[in-house]
């Protein structure tokens, strides 16, 4: 399965903003934002200040949400595909398949302070949908599912310790978590303002458009 094997903190420089790719080290004086606030490559900080096109605009956001989700290009045209095939606002219906991916509702249960993270769980088998394994990190996960982590001790206890660094992060309302248990059941379909982060999905719809 094709991934993004890089260095992710001169992702987030590329784009000049947070993506929160590192889990936690996001939040402290280490992150590469923090400390390297130019573009990576030789000759990031004497790169031009000028002012860019409606189409670098475009492409930019494209590549931060692709970025952001951990999601390459193939696979990303095929959910603005189906997005723009199924009913419904297509820039919003497009979020909601990058939500509802199996790796990006572990990260948002805290059972992973990264999506990076969260995708290895899955990939682990430690992850069941409705009692089913499931190892597939882009599977799409529906109203009603219930999630659960299934692990020996030692992993269980790995896990435990992501439960803790991710402890102040705040659940979205469209999932229910027992830590506990480490289950998690969705309630419904995310919402656009579930979403906090600043996504102009408008403008992937309109590159794509083109």
């Amino acid at each position: 399965m094709a991934r993004y094997t890089g260095a992710v903190c001169r992702l987030c420089r590329r784009e000049q903003e947070k993506l929160f790719l590192k889990g936690n080290k996001c939040t402290t004086e280490k992150c590469a934002i923090v400390k390297r606030s130019f573009p990576p490559g030789q000759h990031g900080p004497l790169k031009s200040k000028g002012k860019l096109s409606n189409y670098g605009h475009q492409l930019r956001e494209k590549q931060k949400v692709k970025r952001m989700y951990g999601v390459l290009e193939r696979q990303f045209r095929r959910y603005f595909e189906i997005a723009s095939n199924t009913k419904g606002v297509t820039g919003k219906v497009l979020l909601q398949l990058l939500e509802r991916r199996l790796d990006n509702v572990i990260f948002r249960l805290g059972l992973s302070p990264s999506r990076a993270g969260a995708r290895q769980i899955v990939r682990h088998n430690f992850v069941y949908v409705n009692s089913v394994r499931v190892n597939i990190p882009s599977y799409c996960i529906n109203p009603e599912d219930i999630v659960e982590i299934r692990a020996k001790d030692k992993s269980k206890n790995k896990i435990n310790e992501n439960l803790e660094l991710t402890k102040d992060r705040t659940v979205p309302s469209w999932l229910e978590f027992e830590a506990a248990h480490l289950k998690g059941r969705v309630i419904r379909l995310p919402e656009r303002e579930d979403i906090q982060q600043p996504i102009e999905e408008q403008l992937i719809v309109e590159l794509y458009s083109k």
